[in-house]
C-alpha cells in the first residue's frame, strides 16, 4: 500500500504541472494574437499622426504639393512593412510555442542560468501609481520574465484618521457627552483593486483588511465604569487631566467603487490609470473586537497618576458597519457607521460614527 501511494503520488505532482504549463502556454499565445491585432492599430494610428503633420507642412509652405505626395507615400510603405516585420516577428513566436506546446528553450546569461528573470517595472506618466506627484514604485510581472498584459488587479496601503463619535440613542451629535474635536479614529490596512468588467473600469472591487482605533473622550469629569453588565459615564473622584476610551478593531472592508479612469494600451500592456480623477466607494465592513481600553491621566495627593485600565467594558465582540469615500486620485473623504452598539445589552444604545480623511497610496 505504502509503494503504491509513493508511485502515485509523484505522478499525481506531474500530471499537476502539465496542467499548469498547458494554461500557461497557451494564455501566452492568447497575448500574442492580442498583440497582433494591436500592431494595426498602432501603426495606422502613426501613419495618421505622419499624414497630419506633412499637410501641416504644406500649409505653411514649407513643401511643395509633390513633396507630400512622396513623402506620404513613402511614409505610407514604411508603415505597411513594419505591420507586415511586427506580425511575421509574432507569428513566429506563437508557431515555435505551438510546434513546442510551450516548452521553448530560453536564451540564458551570465547571471541568471537555472532561475527564470522577473522583471520590475516602473510607472510613467500614465499609470496609476502615483500620489501628490510621488511615484510609488510597483512590481510588476511574471514568472516568464514578462509584465503582465493586462492586470486587474492592484494594491493600495490604506490609511485613513479623523474626528470620532458615538451616535447615543436619544441625543443630538451637539448633545453628545463626548469631546466632539478630541475624539479621533485611526486606521490602517492594505487594499487589492479589481476592475470587474472585461474591457472598462468605471466598476472597481475594492477589498482587503484593516485595524481600526475608534477613540472618545468623555466631557467633564468622567470615566467609564461597568456594573451589573452595564456601562456608564460616572464622575470621577480626582480632577482628571485627560480620559479616553479606545476600541481596537480588526475588519475586512469591502467597497464597490465606481469613477472614470484613463486607458492606455501600447504594444506591451493595458493600464487603466485612476490619476486625477474622480472616485466613489460604497459598502461596509465587518470583523472582530481585538481590544478595549481606558485611560486616565489625574492628580492624587500632589502626585501624578497614570491609569491604564484594559478590558471589562462589556464592549461588543463582532463588529459590522457602513462606510463610503469620495475623492480624487489618492485623496478622500472617508465616513464610516458602526452598526454594532459600542456596549452589548445597553440601555442606551451607542454606536461608533466616524469622519475625516483617507489616503489610498
Amino acid at each position: 500500500m505504502h509503494t503504491l501511494v509513493r508511485i502515485l503520488i509523484p505522478m499525481f505532482l506531474l500530471a499537476c504541472l502539465q496542467v499548469q504549463g498547458q494554461e500557461e502556454y497557451q494564455k501566452k499565445i492568447k497575448q500574442l494574437k492580442e498583440q497582433r491585432e494591436l500592431v494595426v492599430k498602432q501603426e495606422k494610428e502613426a501613419l495618421k499622426k505622419a499624414i497630419t503633420d506633412i499637410e501641416a507642412r504644406l500649409e505653411a509652405g514649407k513643401i511643395t504639393e509633390e513633396e507630400a505626395k512622396q513623402l506620404k507615400e513613402a511614409e505610407a510603405e514604411r508603415r505597411a512593412l513594419n505591420i507586415k516585420n511586427r506580425q511575421a516577428i509574432i507569428d513566429n513566436e506563437i508557431a515555435l510555442l505551438e510546434r513546442n506546446e510551450g516548452e521553448v528553450i530560453a536564451m540564458k546569461d551570465s547571471v541568471s542560468k537555472k532561475t527564470k528573470t522577473i522583471v520590475i517595472e516602473y510607472p510613467d506618466d500614465d499609470d496609476d501609481c502615483e500620489f501628490f506627484g510621488i511615484g510609488c514604485d510597483y512590481w510588476d510581472w511574471e514568472w516568464d520574465g514578462h509584465s503582465k498584459y493586462d492586470r486587474r488587479t492592484f494594491s493600495d496601503l490604506v490609511i485613513a484618521f479623523g474626528f470620532s463619535n458615538a451616535d447615543v440613542e436619544g441625543l443630538s451629535l451637539e448633545g453628545s457627552p463626548y469631546k466632539l474635536a478630541g475624539s479621533r479614529f485611526f486606521e490602517i490596512g492594505w487594499t487589492w483593486r479589481t476592475r470587474v468588467l472585461q474591457n472598462s473600469n468605471w466598476l472597481r472591487f475594492h477589498y482587503g483588511f484593516s485595524f481600526q482605533f475608534n477613540g472618545i473622550k468623555p466631557e467633564g469629569n468622567q470615566y467609564f465604569v461597568t456594573e451589573n453588565g452595564q456601562t456608564t459615564l460616572e464622575e470621577f473622584e480626582f480632577p482628571l487631566d485627560k480620559s479616553k476610551f479606545r476600541m481596537d478593531n480588526l475588519v475586512v472592508p469591502v467597497h464597490f467603487e465606481v469613477g472614470p479612469s484613463r486607458r492606455r494600451v501600447s504594444e506591451h500592456r493595458v493600464r487603466y490609470s485612476l490619476k486625477n480623477q474622480f472616485r466613489f466607494g460604497f459598502g461596509g465592513y465587518g470583523g472582530l473586537n481585538i481590544g478595549a481600553r481606558q485611560k486616565l491621566k489625574y492628580r492624587a495627593d500632589g502626585d501624578k497618576k497614570k491609569d491604564k485600565l484594559k478590558g471589562g467594558y462589556n464592549t461588543s465582540d463582532l463588529i459590522y458597519g457602513l462606510s463610503t469615500y469620495m475623492g480624487i486620485d489618492g485623496f478622500l473623504l472617508y465616513f464610516k457607521y458602526d452598526l454594532n452598539p459600542i456596549f452589548q445589552d445597553a440601555e442606551v444604545e451607542q454606536n461608533f460614527i466616524a469622519f475625516g480623511v483617507r489616503l489610498d497610496i
